[in-house]
């Protein structure tokens, strides 16, 4: 049990399509919340972009030590993704300690990274991260002029089928004003602890 709290640490999983502002709702949760959250660093083989640190932001694996991780069962789950050789997956031995801590593990995931974890932590939160529309997902996408053109449509894609599967999930937030986002969030998660 948590010693904070008095209540059973559980899984929080967000979903959503990239761009729809997951990573910056979930700093704002996870300073303004008041409760043990802890985001699980997931761990990839893609470079790591600006001002991003490996095991803060991500674990950023070269593809021969991911797979020497994926071949001895340490992840929880693990897909290649936007069908361009990049692979992303979450750490078993960094779930677990986040659990053991006491605290309540936050795994932002894409869709079928989520459906994976779900099988086994069935007692799990979901939350699914809209945006207002395609439109202004794009117009979030283009912004961070991150991408060629390939991988811009690739992400489209896939975040147009990501968004098919929202019902999958038990809550659903629209992320169109965030510090309205941040207080739905925040109450989904204290009516289901």
């Amino acid at each position: 049990m948590n010693k904070k709290t008095d209540l059973k640490p559980r899984l929080l999983i967000v979903s959503g399509p990239s761009g729809v502002g997951k990573g910056t709702l979930l700093k704002r949760v996870l300073s303004e919340s008041g409760l043990p959250l802890k985001m699980s660093v997931s761990a990839t083989t893609r470079n790591a972009r600006p001002n991003e640190k490996n095991g803060i932001h991500y674990h950023f694996l070269t593809q021969e030590q991911f797979q020497e991780k994926k071949n001895a069962g340490e992840f929880i789950e693990c897909f290649e993704v936007f069908g361009r050789g990049v692979w992303y997956g979450t750490l078993k031995a960094d779930v677990n300690a986040g659990l053991d801590e006491g605290n309540f593990v936050v795994l932002e995931i894409d869709v079928k990274g989520a459906n994976e974890i779900k099988k086994q932590f069935p007692d799990a939160i979901t939350i699914f991260v809209k945006p207002p529309n395609v439109e202004i997902l794009k117009e979030r996408l283009q912004g961070r002029g991150t991408e060629s053109d390939e991988a811009m449509k690739n992400r489209l894609n896939t975040a147009i089928e990501e968004l098919n599967h929202a019902e999958e999930f038990q809550h659903c937030i629209i992320n169109d004003n965030l510090d309205k986002a941040v207080e739905q969030f925040i109450k989904i998660i204290k009516e289901n602890l």
